[in-house]
């Protein structure tokens, strides 16, 4: 797996493992910490949620063009470093939620989370620029494909630990205050909270049954019990901000330990300037602009599986929340099945185009982006099929029902297993071999703008994430998941038309 791999490779994938440690905690939490934390909607907090994301991906191409200009892709890296480690310390600080300071407590949140974007920006495109460099030496590119697999292992090695650290120190605080996890109960105390006299009688009865499985002792100030909670709720989660401090801080360490490992690609081009006949300019011309037409080509593509596979933070983390039992597994915890599944899946995949190639039989890299869209639709057409076996209403009706009813109703664990080994296949077909594709059709000195390119394309998919928790609320949610296996499948049908095409471009 790592034979014949260039030096630099393993540093440059522990850098980004303890920032995406830190990301992935993010992507457990965020929408579900709007929700308790503030009070928000879940279509509130998504749109949060989803400019979030998108401005992760979109100053990428800030970062990337910073990059590019300075040359100075290093120097870029550590100050995204420090940038995301001043918002991460923000988050981490446990302020107190009241209705007196709503407003700024919020924008101060808002702040945060767009430090750590931009300090993203600045780290993301620009790091993953520096490993495709390490493969324009001959010597290794055959290894380009598995070696951005290989440093999507070690994103994901992060990813699989983050998630159980936010629950594990909520409940652990929870347990210090006699108080017991319950993913229902935030809402119904903010909804009582704010508005105790307009509450149904319905929604009454569901506060106290949740309130009583929470730790309230009967006879005791219920208004008390629920603003206490909500704190120590959110205190909890707070907490795990200060581990993605932590990721943040080991990170840069080991970015500055060995940097000296790594490509420095203003020493490079200035070793490799020379001069150029007229024609030979044209000719360069030409080939750029064929490149680069093939990259927009996929990114238009991309940006759909994006805003199919990070409903895993919204609409599904929604999901996992309302209809599958959660009693033993916090919702949070689901997060890590992808990881999980990409570190053990990755080694097989690997072994299997190895295998191919060995026969004769090499499946390019555009016509694996376009199975991955396939596979992707697979596990929506799984999910929606047993919605609507189930016969699942939109996630707003589904919420008002007594608890009771609710875990009659409730799946289990296996279908969430399920959904994320067909979505994670589908992500080891698209998500480090786009890597790899963008790191081969970039002109060289354009490799930081290509990556923020990738990055774009996630950003608007990111944009549109917002769309699934809105039908998922409104719709039976049979009906939600069966709109991204049509977009799935649209999509995988436009690339697989491509294939010919970008298989000449980057066969140049």
């Amino acid at each position: 797996m790592f034979k014949n791999q260039p030096k630099g490779l393993i540093p440059a994938a522990l850098s980004n493992m303890g920032e995406r440690f830190g990301y992935y905690i993010m992507n457990a939490v965020l929408v579900l910490f709007l929700c308790s934390k503030f009070g928000l909607s879940g279509e509130t907090s998504t749109l949060i949620y989803s400019f979030f994301y998108a401005g992760i991906y979109i100053l990428s191409l800030v970062g990337g063009i910073i990059a590019d200009r300075t040359q100075n892709y290093k120097g870029t890296i550590i100050n995204g470093l420090v940038i995301m480690t001043v918002g991460y310390v923000i988050l981490a600080i446990p302020i107190l939620h009241t209705s007196d300071n709503h407003t700024w407590l919020l924008v101060l949140t808002c702040v945060a989370l767009f430090l750590i974007a931009f300090g993203n920006g600045l780290f993301k495109g620009n790091l993953q620029a520096i490993v495709g460099q390490l493969y324009d030496n001959p010597q290794y590119e055959k290894q380009r494909d598995s070696g951005f697999q290989i440093f999507y292992v070690f994103i994901n090695i992060g990813g699989l630990i983050a998630p159980f650290v936010a629950p594990m120190l909520r409940s652990w605080w929870l347990n210090v205050h006699s108080m017991v996890y319950n993913a229902d109960f935030p809402e119904l105390c903010h909804k009582f909270l704010s508005a105790s006299d307009s509450m149904t009688v319905e929604n009454m009865n569901n506060l106290t049954t949740l309130a009583t499985a929470a730790g309230h002792q009967a006879g005791t100030d219920l208004q008390a019990f629920c603003t206490q909670y909500l704190e120590v709720f959110n205190t909890g989660i707070h907490y795990s901000f200060i581990a993605s401090v932590a990721a943040m801080l080991i990170s840069l360490t080991i970015f500055l330990v060995t940097k000296k490992a790594l490509p420095t690609p203003a020493a490079r081009a200035k070793a490799e300037t020379k001069k150029y006949t007229k024609e030979e300019i044209q000719s360069q011309a030409k080939e750029i602009k064929q490149r680069m037409a093939a990259l927009f080509a996929v990114l238009g593509i991309v940006i759909f599986f994006w805003f199919s596979f990070h409903q895993n933070g919204t609409s599904l983390s929604l999901f996992a929340r309302d209809f599958v039992k959660t009693d033993t597994i916090a919702p949070e915890i689901w997060q890590a099945v992808n990881p999980f599944f990409v570190i053990v899946l990755t080694p097989l995949i690997m072994l299997l185009f190895g295998t191919l190639s060995k026969r004769g039989r090499d499946i390019s890299t555009p016509k694996k982006i376009a199975i991955g869209m396939g596979l992707a639709g697979i596990a929506y057409l799984f999910l929606a099929v047993y919605c609507a076996i189930q016969g699942y209403s939109s996630g707003d009706a589904f919420r008002e029902l007594a608890p009771a009813a609710k875990e009659g109703l409730k799946a289990g664990p296996w279908v969430l297993i399920a959904l994320y080994f067909f979505l994670t296949v589908a992500e080891l077909f698209i998500s480090p071999l786009g890597l790899s594709f963008v790191s081969k059709v970039a002109p060289k000195h354009l490799q930081g703008l290509c990556q923020g390119l990738w990055l774009g394309a996630t950003a608007i998919g990111n944009l549109l994430l917002w769309i699934g928790p809105l039908m998922y609320n409104k719709w039976p949610i049979s009906y939600a998941w069966g709109v991204f296996l049509a977009v799935c499948l649209l999509s995988m049908g436009v690339m697989f038309g491509m294939v010919k095409w970008l298989e000449r471009v980057t066969a140049d």
